[in-house]
């Protein structure tokens, strides 16, 4: 066997084994999800190099931030607002926050429904003009029927807690006057909120909040959450502990997103991937969050809870948005979550993600506020926004058939 014959199986055994990743059976076209992940893989992967090398190759070449390079990236998937024969389309702006907004065009003789949605991203990504957002609300003006406000909010690494909860949280407070819902043909009574993973997260968290606030004198009639992320105590749930290294969204991206929310200080990062950022001072908050109680068993088996451990007092007093119920709804007490309105929420079996909107379900329930709880079994993080996909046509379906009888 010659020297280039050795050097090509070489190269081919380590671009199996970097590209290589083990999937569940019951994963639909595991080619997609794999050829996806390599690409994020890869960004990662340079990012962390030109980190380490900062001074030389970063800061000339101005690209020294993950969360920075995805967007530049994921800005060439974003389109106009471009109108079709079903949809009007156009941009503008609520409260000063751009925001896109769908209209059907055929003819309504009633009021129509109306349907706020926030994108995910990671409190760091993403935004209404991204292509699979654009879709899905076009598809949801068009099927129901209703008018669909696509919100934008400021994003990290550039912007922290609180500005985008503010954001969103105004924008909804502005759709929701009466004399904005008239001028759109809105029917006061038929309006809901909508959101994924970290819009998921923005959307319980405003929908908890504008309960209680007096200028707000028009209620939603259900709020809509899509793998939601809620909690930001315990980086060790099963669930974590299962899909750690789950393409899409692994336990190290997650965690830097959470952090990116919050800090670009890296200490908190660290602090959350070992599970040691919550101050013994705080430690009253895990019963919001006690897997151990507020997990199915199906969802429990072959894990033991080892109760909470703590980090330094430091992280909290500098970072305290963590502790934040704006930015962890998880953390709700009973009596706030008793107020909310019917819910419908997705989780994935190959999510992250998945037990804190189980918990939020159970603890939902135990609430009173009737829920339907959508469990994909052969699911992951982001199905409803990858078109590519054919379980993502599955969801969106649910999800929208769901709405079409609730809203």
């Amino acid at each position: 066997m010659g020297r280039k014959t050795v050097l090509l199986l070489l190269v081919g055994i380590f671009m199996a084994y970097y590209v290589y990743t083990p999937l569940p059976d019951n994963i639909e076209e595991p080619w997609k999800l794999t050829g996806f992940n390599l690409i994020l893989k890869t960004i990662s992967d340079i990012e962390e190099k030109w980190r380490r090398n900062r001074a030389l190759v970063g800061e000339l070449l101005g690209i020294n931030h993950f969360m920075n390079t995805l967007m530049f990236l994921m800005s060439f998937q974003d389109v106009p607002p471009t109108s079709d024969e079903t949809v009007t389309v156009m941009d503008t702006t609520f409260s000063n926050v751009p925001v896109r907004v769908y209209i059907p065009k055929r003819k309504s003789e009633a009021l129509r429904r109306g349907l706020f949605y926030i994108h995910g991203g990671g409190w760091c990504l993403g935004s209404a003009a991204y292509y699979s957002y654009d879709i899905l609300s076009r598809r949801t003006a068009n099927r129901l029927d209703a008018v669909v406000i696509s919100t934008n909010y400021r994003l990290a690494p550039k912007y922290h807690f609180p500005n985008q909860f503010e954001d969103v949280y105004n924008v909804l407070k502005w759709f929701l006057c009466q004399d904005i819902l008239k001028g759109y043909g809105v029917d006061p009574k038929r309006i809901g909120i909508s959101g994924d993973s970290a819009g998921g997260n923005l959307a319980a968290a405003v929908t908890q909040q504008i309960i209680d606030d007096p200028d707000v004198k028009i209620k939603l009639k259900i709020q809509s959450l899509i793998y939601p992320a809620l909690q930001t105590l315990d980086m060790d749930l099963p669930s974590i502990r299962e899909n750690s290294h789950f393409p899409v969204l692994p336990k190290s991206l997650m965690v830097r997103v959470w952090s990116e929310y919050f800090t670009t200080d890296r200490s908190l990062e660290k602090a959350m991937l070992i599970n040691q950022h919550v101050p013994v001072e705080s430690s009253y908050l895990f019963r919001f969050v006690n897997w151990s109680s507020l997990l199915p068993e199906k969802f429990k088996k072959g894990h033991f809870y080892s109760g909470p451990t703590h980090g330094p007092s430091e992280l909290a007093r500098k970072y305290s948005g963590f502790l934040d119920v704006r930015a962890a709804p998880l953390l709700a007490d009973d009596n706030k979550l008793h107020s909310l309105p019917l819910t419908y929420v997705i989780t994935c079996q190959y999510d992250v993600l998945r037990d804190e909107g189980i918990m939020y379900v159970t603890r939902l329930r135990n609430a009173g506020v009737r829920v339907t709880h959508n469990h994909i079994e052969d699911g992951f993080h982001g199905i409803i926004t990858f078109p590519e996909f054919k379980i993502g046509h599955r969801v969106e379906n649910q999800y929208l058939s769901w709405l079409s009888e609730n809203l």
